[in-house]
């Protein structure tokens, strides 16, 4: 990984059918990684379990290409570092007596308790044995999807004048002050500190909905893997690598 990130690229398109697509299209293609994406709209916009998101102009869709950035075992830790970087971005531009912002597990981040980002990882092992990491971030600017699982929100609604370019500058940054924190992994405890300090629901009673049940309990923390720990209605310890968290 360059580890620069001042020099990462950066490549504005106008309609795509996803910056993240566009990303692995580029790294198939030799790109060495390093490469931000950014799209006025997306035609096919992914969210996490392969769920579409609404991706109308005026919003922010940006991506950002990784090559063999960590070890796969240290992977999983990515997404930390990745919802504190967009939470920060976030943050910065929040109007004074603005609701805070915080960071929903995995990595959404919230405002006032309603989403305003959703956040895409995927990777891909490419023809010559290197890894690509893909991070796709959607941030409501100025539209929010209707009929989603949770409430949802804008920087608009929320007071704040930034443009999507405004707004990219700003990820930009953060994300590169983060993945150098992040360091492939190796600065994980940091980072998870920063992660819990800006987290909603941790110590209260929450549901993960997981792929064929839905199970409560009180969010107790997360691990140094990322993983949610919960302790179940029945006082035994769970740890979730991958679910959907509903607030009572």
């Amino acid at each position: 990984m360059n580890r620069d990130y001042a020099s990462f690229r950066h490549i504005a398109l106008d309609d795509v059918d996803s910056t993240n697509t566009a990303c692995l299209e580029r790294a198939r293609d030799g790109d060495p990684g390093g490469l931000w994406i950014t799209a006025r709209r997306q035609l096919q916009g992914r969210a996490r379990r392969g769920r579409s998101w609404v991706s109308e102009a005026g919003n922010l869709y940006a991506s950002l290409l990784l090559i063999n950035v960590a070890k796969p075992a240290d992977l999983a830790t990515l997404p930390l570092a990745v919802s504190l970087a967009v939470h920060r971005a976030i943050t910065a531009v929040l109007p004074p007596g603005a609701a805070n912002a915080t960071i929903k597990w995995p990595n959404d981040v919230l405002i006032g308790g309603a989403k305003i980002s959703g956040i895409l990882l995927e990777s891909e092992t490419l023809h010559d044995g290197r890894v690509a990491v893909v991070i796709g971030c959607g941030i409501n600017v100025a539209h929010a999807p209707e009929q989603t699982m949770y409430r949802t929100t804008t920087l608009q609604a929320e007071g704040s004048g930034v443009s999507p370019d405004e707004l990219f500058a700003r990820l930009f940054m953060t994300m590169g002050e983060a993945l150098d924190v992040w360091d492939g992994g190796r600065g994980i405890a940091a980072i998870r500190r920063s992660w819990l300090d800006n987290a909603e629901g941790i110590g209260k009673h929450i549901q993960v909905k997981l792929h064929q049940q839905t199970i409560g309990g009180i969010f107790a923390e997360i691990d140094q893997s990322g993983s949610l720990v919960l302790v179940q209605d029945d006082k035994t310890v769970r740890k979730i690598a991958a679910g959907d968290v509903f607030f009572k």
